[in-house]
């Protein structure tokens, strides 16, 4: 207060009129700073806040994945909440398959993710990718749950009956472990169980997990995953890399490929 009435005394007015008219315009300019900054952030939470998980998505994520240590020996349970959904980056090991399905024309099928997916959506990946769940105790049985979980989701996913998809219709090749960080915040940290299911089968397809299936020949598939529009799955992308190309190969022949003692670290 007392350095206020020293400098009233020793301004001049006129000076004083010219400071008043400089604060109004400071003042107006700093309001419109503060209101532009005040709304920044808005926009940025606005558009980064997580989207509404789709109803039949989040249910899912109630269900019980088995825990597994790096070799593939059961240690426990966690929801798929919680082994999908980083914290810290880090994501619990859990148990998993991939199958892949050939016609007799030796033409793989793919899929498209649903977009209301919560982990990789739109994503084209292999046949059908699930896990087994803890909570149906069968397929708690290592291979024979993974093959029994498969036949489950066959059905449940691609819509195949029941009778053309039985667990000793699928050949199991070998065991995979990768862990992907997927968009930041689901991802996936998992030993896969791989089949080949090598026969025609009928298909319908569920929308709440499929957008698109699709049969690919080999001769064509490098240019179609060149072409896509949506990115393909970080599992599916390891196997096109360094294992798909033999399986083809020997698709009449899958005991050359067969690895069931080693699980491949990626």
């Amino acid at each position: 207060m007392v350095f206020e009435l020293t400098l009233l005394v020793q301004v001049p007015y006129f000076t004083l009129i010219n400071l008043n008219l400089f604060t109004n315009r400071l003042y107006i300019i700093m309001k419109l700073i503060f209101k532009s900054l005040g709304t920044l952030p808005l926009r940025r939470f606005l558009s980064t806040a997580p989207k509404p998980l789709n109803p039949v998505q989040e249910a899912a994520l109630e269900e019980r994945c088995i825990l597994v240590d790096q070799h593939d020996q059961e240690c426990g349970f966690a929801s798929k909440r919680d082994c999908h959904r980083l914290v810290n980056g880090n994501l619990p090991l859990h148990r998993a398959f991939s199958v892949f399905l050939f016609n007799t024309n030796d033409e793989l099928l793919l899929q498209q993710r649903s977009s209301t997916k919560i982990t990789f959506p739109d994503h084209y990946t292999n046949s059908c990718c699930s896990h087994p769940l803890y909570e149906i105790e069968h397929e708690r049985k290592d291979l024979e749950g993974a093959k029994a979980a498969a036949c489950r989701r066959l059905v449940f996913e691609l819509g195949i009956p029941t009778s053309q998809c039985q667990p000793k219709d699928l050949q199991y090749i070998t065991r995979i472990r990768y862990m992907s960080e997927g968009d930041g915040t689901w991802g996936e940290h998992e030993i896969d169980y791989i089949f080949i299911l090598h026969k025609d089968v009928s298909l319908d397809p569920n929308p709440d997990e499929v957008s698109t299936a699709l049969y690919i020949p080999k001769s064509k598939m490098e240019k179609f995953l060149k072409n896509l529009n949506h990115p393909i799955t970080p599992w599916f992308n390891l196997i096109v890399q360094n294992e798909l190309t033999n399986w083809w190969d020997n698709l009449r022949s899958l005991e050359k490929v067969m690895n069931h003692k080693k699980i491949i670290s990626y």
